[in-house]
């Protein structure tokens, strides 16, 4: 049941309309990771980080059951890091500050420990780089899932397309489905993207839930309504990381199973903006959780009689 997670390790500076925080853990894998772990262990990391990481994020990681053999840490550079500032609207943000740092040098290495696991759970970089950890897989994983975003369909459409064919789950919002795809239509963009390879596609529409697309079949999950976000920020990745993790545990990929790890994503993202970066997913508990995904459970249920 193990699952490879490949992707940024970093730092966040956030402002909200409300509050802001000046250094807080970020980074794609870290939020797939601490959502994942509360179903599938082990975590097999694969990132890169620089010499102001903090040890005790590292060992908050490993506690969760997460392998850090496949991270690198660059003792010549400080981690990648992020600012931004949200809207009133908590749905658009500004990005102020984007320093790479050690992401730079990121060149993803599959360890040989990791060989072997079942899952793979692509994060938001590269295109190329995505290639060469399918690549690098001796054994093909019985799930590929990626994230992608609107930058590398405008920089690496080429790479972006070829590794469409080599992963079976995209996962992308519905402006990044609508560039892809060239559609309007979100029914439409779903049927030109699957052609592109992968079998199944989620679109993602932040407060208004998010769609699963599978051949002809579509489910369409909702978002749990909150009264306050307090910082939107890893989300994406947080519902991914629910969802691989979900998968991973039951190491079961059909569509009807898909569609309740689509659920458990969606609960885990509505944990993760209640408070800043991934300080809520530290604290939870599995009763917590589950409580959750019967709160998403109960708002599609209803009894009917039709007369």
């Amino acid at each position: 049941m193990s699952l490879i997670v490949v992707g940024s390790m970093a730092y966040d500076a956030i402002e909200t309309p409300f509050e802001k925080t000046d250094w807080i853990v970020g980074g794609a894998a870290t939020y797939v990771a601490y959502a994942a772990s509360n179903f599938v262990k082990p975590i097999n990391q694969v990132s890169i980080v620089g010499y102001d990481f903090a040890q005790e994020e590292l060992d908050q990681l490993k506690k969760r059951g997460v392998n850090l053999e496949g991270v690198e840490m660059k003792k010549d550079k400080k981690s990648f890091f992020w600012r931004g500032r949200y809207h009133l609207d908590m749905n658009t943000r500004d990005t102020l500050v984007t320093d790479l740092n050690a992401f730079l040098d990121f060149n993803p290495v599959v360890p040989e420990s990791y060989q072997g696991s079942e899952f793979l759970m692509l994060g938001n970089i590269t295109p190329s780089l995505q290639i060469s950890v399918v690549k690098q897989m001796k054994k093909r994983p019985k799930l590929i899932a990626m994230d992608t975003m609107n930058f590398w369909m405008d920089s690496a459409l080429d790479d972006l397309k070829q590794l469409l064919t080599m992963v079976d789950v995209l996962t992308v919002n519905d402006s990044e489905a609508r560039q892809l795809s060239g559609e309007t239509s979100l029914v439409k963009a779903a049927r030109v993207i699957m052609k592109m390879g992968p079998k199944f596609l989620i679109i993602k529409k932040g407060e208004h839930g998010a769609l699963l697309f599978h051949e002809d079949k579509v489910f369409v999950a909702p978002a749990l309504p909150l009264e306050e976000v307090f910082d939107p920020t890893g989300a994406g990745d947080t519902f991914a990381g629910g969802f691989i993790g979900w998968l991973a545990s039951t190491r079961d990929i059909s569509f009807e199973n898909m569609k309740t790890a689509v659920i458990v994503g969606s609960a885990m993202a509505s944990f993760c903006v209640e408070k800043f970066g991934p300080t809520r997913l530290k604290e939870l508990s599995r009763p917590e959780i589950d409580a959750r995904i019967r709160q998403f459970v109960d708002l599609v249920n209803f009894d009917i009689q039709l007369v």
